[in-house]
């Protein structure tokens, strides 16, 4: 359970099965609850930072309350252990009996239970892509508990890799999964860089003409989205793709749409809005496996350079 070496005594504590151990923010705000690896990521690092709230301490002050009770109980059951084998002793020294009047009875050793916990289970495990920490949080996005990296754009990047994969098996399969796993991959896609760009709003809200509105701005509706970030945070995202590539982008984020709300049947907010030669009303939206492919390429130049542009901002307001 511990380790004594002179007069130092060592309590680890438990890990889950799969290695990681919890820490908690000590930030009153927040204090939220993660996991990490011990032994991956940065190497003598003595601080932590918070992966919910960013906040920045030193490791020792990410102990979680199961944790506390944990080493107290311990040390609690190991000093009233050492104090029983003391009494222990002076009793073999000094039985009763002995003729000075003097005598010892250590008599049972305290019953101290040790508080056991377990770690919780969480929603999300991450390994981070610039100092290879593992660690785990409830929601997705976080920000790197050793580096303080925010891995907003590795999420994005994640997820579409999977909608590759989604791209790569719907060439090994025959009628309607075809269609399905496309328009699947292409549902995904939008709401990976909705998601993303929510994210990074939030995260960057503070640097805006009006943190209230930025905070809230939505991408799947990519010309609001568009808009809002030029109105509040100065910079407009088109510039991040070519013409064309922005016309492929809203074409396919305008299919996305009718998917999602119109079981892919072309209306007139469709034909006003795509730019597509092909279009006809009433007819079923066609989505094609190079075209969701070339939207993932555009999609992650446009997170890189929105991206790109919060820290801009940043670099601006620093003193």
């Amino acid at each position: 359970m511990f380790n004594k070496s002179g007069n130092k005594l060592t309590v680890p504590f438990p890990v889950d099965d799969e290695g990681f151990t919890g820490r908690e923010c000590p930030n009153p705000d927040c204090e939220g609850y993660f996991k990490i690896v011990f032994g991956t990521g940065l190497k003598g690092t003595t601080h932590c930072y918070c992966p919910y709230c960013g906040h920045k301490d030193e490791q020792d002050k990410f102990y979680t309350k199961d944790q506390v009770a944990y080493l107290q109980s311990v040390l609690k059951n190991y000093m009233m252990g050492e104090v029983h084998t003391m009494f222990k002793d002076l009793e073999r020294k000094h039985p009763k009996g002995r003729k000075s009047g003097f005598w010892v009875e250590a008599g049972q050793k305290p019953n101290v239970p040790i508080r056991h916990y377990r770690e919780k289970q969480l929603e999300t495990q991450i390994e981070c892509s610039t100092c290879t920490l593992k660690y785990a949080v409830y929601g997705v996005f976080a920000y790197c508990p050793d580096c303080g990296t925010h891995n907003s754009q590795q999420i994005l990047t994640k997820n579409l890799e999977l909608a590759k994969k989604e791209l790569d098996l719907s060439a090994t399969v025959e009628g309607e999964m075809v269609d399905y796993l496309i328009n699947d991959a292409l549902e995904n896609v939008v709401s990976a860089f909705d998601g993303f760009g929510r994210e990074v709003c939030r995260l960057y809200a503070h640097l805006s003409s009006d943190p209230t509105h930025a905070q809230d701005i939505r991408f799947q509706n990519l010309v609001g989205a568009q808009k809002n970030t030029k109105k509040y945070f100065g910079f407009d995202i088109i510039v991040g793709v070519s013409s064309s590539e922005w016309d492929t982008v809203i074409r396919c984020f305008q299919k996305r749409h009718l998917l999602s709300h119109s079981m892919g049947v072309i209306d007139d907010d469709y034909i006003a809005k795509a730019n597509d030669p092909t279009a006809i009303k009433g007819r079923k939206v066609s989505v094609t496996t190079t075209e969701v492919t070339d939207l993932i390429v555009f999609v992650e130049k446009l997170g890189s350079y929105i991206l790109a542009e919060m820290k801009r901002l940043v670099g601006n307001t620093s003193p």
